[in-house]
Order: C-alpha cells, then structure tokens, then sequence
C-alpha cells in the first residue's frame, strides 16, 4: 500500500514539472496588433478615419498585404488646416473636399514600406510619398533637427508628436499638421496653408482677388513673406485701394513659369499690364532677383510651390511697380 502512494505521488509530481516546464518551452503568444486603420481609430485620429473613409482608403488601411508608413494627422491638425482654409471645423473641411482630394492628401502622407523614427533620421532628406504628380512620386522633406519633421509641398513642417506606433500592416508616426501635397490646392489655398502668407492672404481678401487667384489659371504669383509686407507697410499706407490693387497684381502673370523656364533677362508682362518685371539670375544665395520702381531689388528665395491651378514663387520684398 505505501509503494503504490509513493509511485503515484512521484508520478504526480514528474506530471507537474513538466507541465511547468512546457510553459517556459512555449510561451504564450504575443496579441495580435490592430491594423492601421483600428490603430488610427484606437488612438483617437477622429478626423483622420473620417477623411479616409471618404477617400475610400479604409480597405488599403486594413489589408493585411498593405506595408506602408502613415504619416498621421491628428485632430488638432486637421481643425488647423480647416481654420486656415476658411472651414468651420474638421469636420466641415472633410465635408467640402472631394473624395479625390482627400484621396491624393492622404496618400501623400503614406511611405512605402515601415520606417521608424531612427531610420527616418539617417534616411536621407526626402521620402517619396504614395502620392503622385505629374507622373512621378510626390517627396516629403525630411528634417532632423529638434526632433523629426516633415516637410510639405508649400513649405511648412510637420512636427512627429508620437513615432513608432506599430501596426501589423505598417507603422504610424503622428504629426501635429496636415501635409499639403503639390497640385491639390489652388493658389490662394496654397498660399492660405503657409502662416508665412497671411499679410498676402489678407491683402489679396481685402481687395477682392480671391476669385482671380483661384481661377482655372494656369497663373505665376510671385508671394511676398510677412517680412516683406511689414517693411513695406509705410509705403502700403500712403496707396489708394486701387493702386494696392495694382501693386497686387503687378506680383502675377497670366501664365504658369516654372523655375526651369524662367526667361532671364526678358521683360514678362504682369496683371498689372502694361507694367512688365524682368528677372536676373543671382546673384547667391538668392536664385534670382526681379527689379521694381524702388532701388533693391527683391530675391526669389524659393521656388516652385505648385498649386492646382499655377505656381507661386517666393519674395523677400513686396513689388513697387511704376507708374502707381
């Protein structure tokens, strides 16, 4: 009697270790992630998977076979983006905008393949987004210092707030601005979606150029910064309406000119007709400059911000044509 409880309590207790020890030699698995889509709604991106859905992007977000890197808006982003476009809300912007649009701004914040925070600091400068214009893929800047940020088409920064959320078909870094893509916007949208154009915006507002400057075009608008406007507010001051009219529109031409066509040295007619503005190249570090009535002459400090509708090219100074 006692050996048969002595062999059952050592069989018991073999059975225990061993099945202790299976445990360690197959731990449990690791919970299966959420899909980039349920990771965007998990985390609170209401405006986002709104967006998305009227895209019609949703499926590409939940397939198992998508390996992308969302650069993700949040909401904050969005109602910023919508402010500054004269929207009431997130919601009222995705509302407005056409399937097609918030298609072709969404895409332009999807990288192909997953790139974490560390490998979009030593990536290189650029990141060819998912969206493309004019038949090749639309890049994304790439700036590292201070933490990383990303670069938009109109030349403003998104700054990763939260990186390196995993998903199983990808991986998100939220951003705290909504990156505006080329071609999408027309001009004054562009114009409106760069904090650096607000005294443009507002002049242009002002004297009812609006329509013009969102029209079919194609159109050049050479944009004064804010710096540009505020050394030129006394001079602005002493202008009738109309010869602010005239100055405005003396900064367009009636036909799109990309850097790489610019004809140096030639008289090009403006919207302020017959007045004409002649560009030089140079000298560095400004790539070109164009001569007004004034004595100095204001340098294209960037160029080609392409809208939907024409081009805009950057100036550190407003235009004085003459005759006012």
């Amino acid at each position: 009697m006692f050996q048969t409880m002595r062999r059952a309590l050592l069989l018991s207790t073999a059975f225990l270790l061993v099945a202790c020890g299976s445990d360690d030699d197959h731990p449990a698995p690791e919970p299966q992630r959420s899909n980039l889509a349920q990771t965007a709604t998990t985390a609170g991106l209401t405006a986002l998977v709104a967006a998305a859905n009227k895209a019609g992007l949703v499926p590409t977000l939940e397939s198992p076979s998508t390996n992308v890197t969302v650069f993700a808006p949040n909401n904050t982003a969005f109602g910023n983006l919508a402010t500054a476009l004269g929207f009431a809300s997130a919601d009222a912007l995705v509302a407005a905008l056409s399937p097609a649009t918030l298609r072709s701004i969404l895409e332009y914040h999807l990288v192909a393949g997953q790139r974490d925070a560390a490998a979009l600091t030593t990536g290189g400068a650029t990141q060819n987004s998912l969206y493309t214009f004019e038949g090749a893929a639309a890049r994304l800047g790439i700036v590292t210092s201070g933490g990383v940020q990303v670069r938009d088409a109109v030349l403003t920064n998104a700054r990763v707030v939260t990186a390196d959320v995993r998903a199983s078909n990808g991986i998100v870094h939220v951003v705290d601005k909504v990156l505006v893509p080329p071609g999408v916007l027309n001009i004054v949208q562009m114009a409106q979606a760069n904090p650096d154009f607000s005294s443009l915006v507002g002049a242009v507002a002002a004297r009812g150029l609006v329509p013009t400057l969102s029209g079919a075009g194609p159109l050049t608008v050479f944009a004064p910064t804010n710096a540009a406007f505020t050394a030129a507010a006394a001079t602005i001051a002493t202008l009738t309406p109309d010869q602010v009219s005239t100055v405005l529109s003396y900064h367009v031409l009636a036909t799109q000119v990309l850097s790489s066509g610019i004809p140096f040295g030639t008289p090009v007619t403006t919207f302020a007709a017959p007045r004409t503005i002649t560009i030089t190249a140079g000298p560095a570090p400004a790539i070109a400059s164009i001569a007004d009535s004034t004595a100095v002459p204001a340098a294209i400090v960037a160029v080609d911000i392409r809208a939907s509708n024409g081009v805009i090219h950057v100036i550190d100074k407003v235009l004085i044509p003459s005759p006012l």
